[in-house]
């Protein structure tokens, strides 16, 4: 089984990271001979979507060889895909956005009617999310629900099928944020 890990959390050892390791940790328990790859979204270079739409129907981006490229092969060959992020005003962090507009053409197709159509079907994804509001605030003001709404939206219309969210809230006053 093929575990691919974005972490979108430029903190090193902070809330995102350990929220991931712990949930790969618990997920490679219970599957053998897992392989995993481990990629920290703020460590990548690429450049930003130029919104061309040639990727739809090329099946890949047109713009220079660079780092989405490479996180679009490891997609590619992943069973299950860990995508983790700190919650930026209601949303993922902007990084691992822009990685995902620079995706568009790997992750779904479409329709000659311009219906997207998935392209990981039977694959499974958790969601990690981490903000500083507290609970239930978290949720009742759209924190990390907003996020994890981004995020599920983009996977689940890629086919992947979400089998857990963690959501951590109040991380303000958690030791591994600082």
């Amino acid at each position: 089984m093929n575990i691919l890990v974005l972490n979108g959390s430029p903190r090193k050892n902070g809330n995102v990271e350990s929220a991931l390791k712990k949930e790969v940790e618990r997920f490679s328990k219970k599957h053998t001979g897992c392989s995993i790859t481990w990629e920290d979204i703020s460590s990548l270079n690429f450049d930003f979507c130029k919104g061309c739409m040639s990727c739809r129907s090329n099946k890949d981006c047109i713009l220079k060889n660079d780092d989405a490229h490479k996180i679009a092969e490891e997609i590619k060959k992943c069973d299950i895909l860990f995508t983790g992020t700190p919650v930026y005003w209601g949303n993922m962090n902007g990084k691992l956005k822009s990685l995902f507009d620079r995706l568009v053409g790997i992750l779904m197709a479409e329709s000659k009617t311009g219906i997207p159509k998935p392209l990981h079907k039977g694959k499974k994804a958790v969601i990690v999310t981490s903000c500083t509001t507290p609970f239930p605030f978290n949720y009742i003001c759209g924190q990390s629900t907003g996020a994890v709404k981004a995020v599920k939206e983009i996977l689940k219309s890629s086919g992947f099928k979400i089998i857990r969210k963690v959501n951590i809230s109040n991380t303000k006053n958690k030791e591994a944020s600082k």
